[in-house]
């Protein structure tokens, strides 16, 4: 009876220190609870016998286990598997060699997954250390506290629900909590300020469009965009750009006050101006304020004023649309009177060309006392052939009396006297036409002069009159470039107030917030994926 013991605490030890030489048991850690192999050891042969071949077999087998170089916790998880099913190795390579004759991987992650037992009810062995490997004796049956399978699994599903569900509702407060900060706060704050200061303003609206004197232009294309707003477009958008600018908003402040009206009591700071504002400051007011839209597809100019009086915001409105008018003659008249002063200008050179022509002609007509050349040219000429006739009536005369053997010389004489007469007023008159008379200048000479001087005098009339013309036709065209402003809805205070909108600028203030709580996320996200990755 005395040797039994003995041979369990053998045993115990061989064990001890095959898990020490494995290196799987370090000092301090508890050990495994060991399988009862009371009978086993109590059959095991004395030193003295001789090893049967199954426990040779064993021996081989459990060498070559421990040649695999399992780890510590490997060969304790083995130990365990074996105890769940029943089985009472003696060491933790026993236990996988039992494991792998039964078929069972003791090394599969479902096989592991299976050990996963509450906490407090796992097997302790009465009067043994904890930090040794602890045996069981095989006739003490214990009752098993492990659940079974399908229950297990059941309870670790639940216990992963439960935890994914704690994570959900963690991750859902903290994005309520961001969307209550980022999103909604700002909301109500905006709401509140709409509803209870935001001062109420008083929005006149008005609508006019720019038109031009009706004109017939040539050509079917002018013909075609005559009648439309495609020809007023442009005059359209200067004017809008003018009501837009800052020389608007200065010339409205000069003459009706625009600071002054809102840098009153009683306006919000949002909305209105403090008493040293400066004209930036008002221009970025008189922007927001003043609204100005054109609509191409018909031709009209919107224009909406809001201040906090609604009597006031009206006269803001009649004063800009005369601006615009105001504008819109300067635009034009300015092209108009381009257009008269280059004509007016060539009609009158034209015509002091004209004058300086005509007066030329009159002094060279004084000069020479001669009306025209060509009549002058054209009386000589007749006389010179009237001479020229009678010369030769008086040589055909003197021919038949000097035919006679015995001319009567009281007429030879005579006749040839009046023949030489006749033969020296020819060559006066064509000195007159070739030489130079008197006054130093020929009738040739003059009668050249003249003749130029004419053709000048024709030309310069010629250019007169198309300057006349040119004239009359820039006064007809600047005519067409008159543009009229036609106010086709006159500005009229309201009775109530027009801003704020409460429900629209709140919703606005919504999707505003959440998209730029949307973004920074998306952003967040983004960054973080790629620090991550």
């Amino acid at each position: 009876m005395t040797t039994k013991p003995k041979a369990r605490k053998f045993r115990i030890r061989r064990s001890d220190s095959l898990n020490h030489r494995a290196g799987q048991q370090p000092a301090g850690q508890p050990a495994e609870p060991a399988a009862p192999a009371a009978d086993t050891v109590a059959k095991q042969p004395s030193a003295q016998d001789i090893a049967s071949p199954q426990q040779v077999s064993v021996d081989a087998e459990i060498a070559a286990i421990r040649k695999e170089g399992l780890t510590g916790r490997q060969l304790r998880m083995a130990r365990r598997i074996a105890q769940k099913h029943g089985l009472a190795p003696v060491s933790d390579f026993d236990s996988v060699r039992l494991l792998r004759q039964k078929g069972i991987d003791p090394f599969q992650r479902s096989n592991m997954l299976e050990l996963v037992i509450a906490e407090g009810h796992q097997p302790q062995v009465q009067g043994h250390d904890a930090q040794l490997p602890q045996t069981v004796p095989v006739d003490q049956n214990l009752p098993s506290t492990e659940l079974s399978e399908p229950d297990r699994r059941a309870s670790e599903i639940l216990k992963i629900q439960r935890d994914i569900a704690r994570r959900r509702q963690r991750k859902q407060i903290a994005l309520f909590s961001r969307l209550a900060f980022f999103v909604f706060l700002p909301t109500l704050i905006a709401a509140y300020y709409y509803a209870f200061i935001a001062t109420p303003m008083y929005a006149t609206k008005s609508e006019f469009f720019i038109e031009k004197a009706s004109s017939k232009l040539p050509g079917g294309l002018g013909s075609m965009f005559a009648g439309t707003q495609l020809a007023n477009s442009q005059d359209s958008i200067a004017v809008q750009g003018y009501l837009q600018s800052r020389d608007a908003m200065l010339r409205l402040d000069r003459e009706h006050g625009f600071k002054a009206e809102f840098s009153k009591e009683g306006i919000d700071p949002i909305q209105g101006l403090t008493k040293n504002a400066t004209n930036e400051q008002a221009y970025r007011l008189y922007r927001r304020h003043v609204k100005i839209g054109y609509d191409p597809s018909e031709g009209t100019i919107r224009l909406e004023v809001s201040t906090p009086d609604p009597a006031v915001s009206a006269e803001f409105s009649r004063a800009l649309i005369k601006y615009a008018e105001e504008q819109v003659d300067e635009l034009t008249s300015r092209l108009r009177r381009d257009q008269m002063k280059g004509a007016r200008e060539s009609y009158q050179k034209a015509e002091v060309d004209m004058r300086k022509a005509q007066q030329h002609v009159i002094d060279l007509q004084e000069k020479s006392q001669i009306i025209s050349g060509d009549v002058e040219v054209q009386l000589l000429t007749s006389r010179i052939s009237a001479l020229e006739a009678q010369q030769t009536q008086d040589e055909l005369t003197l021919e038949e009396l000097e035919a006679n053997s015995r001319p009567n010389k009281a007429r030879v004489d005579p006749l040839k006297r009046r023949i030489q007469s006749i033969k020296d007023k020819i060559a006066d008159f064509r000195a007159k036409l070739t030489q130079s008379s008197a006054n130093g200048q020929s009738l040739a000479r003059v009668s050249s002069e003249l003749k130029v001087s004419q053709a000048d005098l024709e030309n310069r009339n010629l250019m007169m009159q198309a300057a006349l013309q040119q004239l009359e036709t820039a006064r007809i065209e600047a005519n067409r470039q008159v543009r009229y402003l036609s106010v086709s809805v006159k500005p009229i205070p309201p009775d109530e107030p027009t801003y704020p909108h409460l429900f629209q600028n709140t919703m606005l203030a919504f999707l505003v917030f959440a998209g730029i709580y949307l973004m920074l996320s998306l952003t967040a996200s983004i960054l973080r994926e790629q620090v991550s990755g």
